[in-house]
C-alpha cells in the first residue's frame, strides 16, 4: 500500500476484512470547533475516531506528549487495530492532523500505514457517503515495537544546535518570525536558532491534496533543507511537524525524528536560546 492513496483507491476497498480507517481530526485551542462531536455529526463510513489527547502521555505537562508504548498499544487496541492491518488515516483539520496520527503508527511499528489524499474535504467534495454516529469496534491485537530515534527530547535539540542536523519548523511563518502570538499563553516569540522555515499549509494544493514530485521536493529546497542530512521536525506541539515528516517520507527520506515537546516546551522554558526574524 503506498502511503498516500487516492479517494478512488478507499471507496474501491472500504468493506475489505483487513482495512481500517481512522479520522484523526483535531483543532488548535481557542478554534471553538469539537473535532470528536464534527466525527460523531459525519464521518466516512466504517471509520473510527483517534483522539489525539487520549493517545498521549498523561503525566506529561506538555500537550498531548507522546505517549509510553504500553499506553498506545492500548489505545490501537480499543480502536480495532491489529498487527497486520492496513490503515488508511485522514482528518478534516486545517492542520492536517493525520499525519501526527500516521507518523505515531510508523513510530510503533505499524508499516501499513496510509494518508487519504485531500482527507474528509475532498472525500465530501466529491459527494461520497458519510454515516453519524460513534462505532463500538471489536478489539484488535496490536504489538507496539517502538523505532529508536523516532522522537527528540530537548536536550537532544539542544545537542544538535550546530551540528548537521537540519531542524524544520511547521508553524507558520509569522509565529516562526517572532511576530504573531502563540496560540497557547506563557511562551516566548521566535524560534530555535539555526531551524528553518517550512509552514505545514505550503504542502497542499488548493483542493486540499497532498504535494508530490517535483513540487514536493522544491518545498525543501526552496526552504534550505538538504534531505541529504539528518532531518528533525518540529512546531507548536508535535502536531504539524509530522507533515514535514510525511512530506520527506514521500521523498524516500528515513532518517527522521520529532522533536516532540517543540514550541510548547521550547519557548516556555527561559533557558533555551531562541531567535526572531527569518531563518538565518
Amino acid at each position: 500500500m503506498d502511503p498516500l492513496v487516492s479517494t478512488d483507491w478507499l471507496a474501491a476497498e472500504r468493506g475489505a476484512p483487513d482495512l481500517r480507517i481512522l479520522d484523526a481530526t483535531a483543532f488548535l485551542p481557542g478554534s471553538g470547533r469539537d473535532a470528536r462531536a464534527e466525527f460523531a455529526a459525519a464521518h466516512i463510513p466504517g471509520a473510527v475516531f483517534f483522539d489525539h489527547e487520549a493517545v498521549s502521555d498523561p503525566d506529561s505537562p506538555l500537550p498531548h506528549a507522546w505517549p509510553p508504548a504500553h499506553l498506545f498499544a492500548s489505545r490501537m487496541r480499543a480502536l480495532g487495530i491489529g498487527d497486520h492491518d492496513r490503515i488508511v488515516i485522514y482528518d478534516n483539520s486545517p492542520i492536517h492532523t493525520s499525519a501526527r496520527a500516521w507518523y505515531m503508527l510508523r513510530s510503533f511499528g505499524a508499516r501499513r500505514v496510509a494518508l487519504l489524499d485531500g482527507g474528509l474535504q475532498k472525500w465530501t467534495a466529491e459527494g461520497r457517503p458519510l454515516e453519524s454516529g460513534a462505532p463500538s469496534p471489536r478489539p484488535g491485537h496490536f504489538t507496539p515495537q517502538p523505532a529508536a530515534g523516532a522522537v527528540a527530547s530537548k536536550a537532544r535539540l539542544l545537542s544538535l544546535l550546530g551540528s548537521d542536523t537540519v531542524i524544520a519548523d511547521a508553524r507558520a511563518a509569522e509565529r516562526f518570525r517572532g511576530e504573531a502570538a502563540e496560540p497557547r499563553p506563557g511562551l516566548a516569540a521566535g524560534h530555535i536558532p539555526g531551524a528553518r522555515s517550512l509552514p505545514q499549509g505550503a504542502f497542499f494544493h488548493a483542493d486540499n491534496t497532498h504535494k508530490q514530485g517535483a513540487g514536493l521536493r522544491a518545498l525543501f529546497d526552496e526552504a534550505g533543507i538538504d534531505l541529504a542530512r539528518p532531518l528533525v521536525a518540529t512546531c507548536g506541539s508535535g502536531v504539524t511537524a509530522c507533515v514535514i515528516l510525511f512530506g520527506a517520507h514521500l521523498l524516500g527520506k528515513s532518517d527522521l525524528s520529532l522533536y516532540d515537546g517543540s514550541w510548547s516546551e521550547w519557548g516556555a522554558d527561559p533557558a533555551t536560546p531562541k531567535a526572531q526574524g527569518p531563518a538565518a
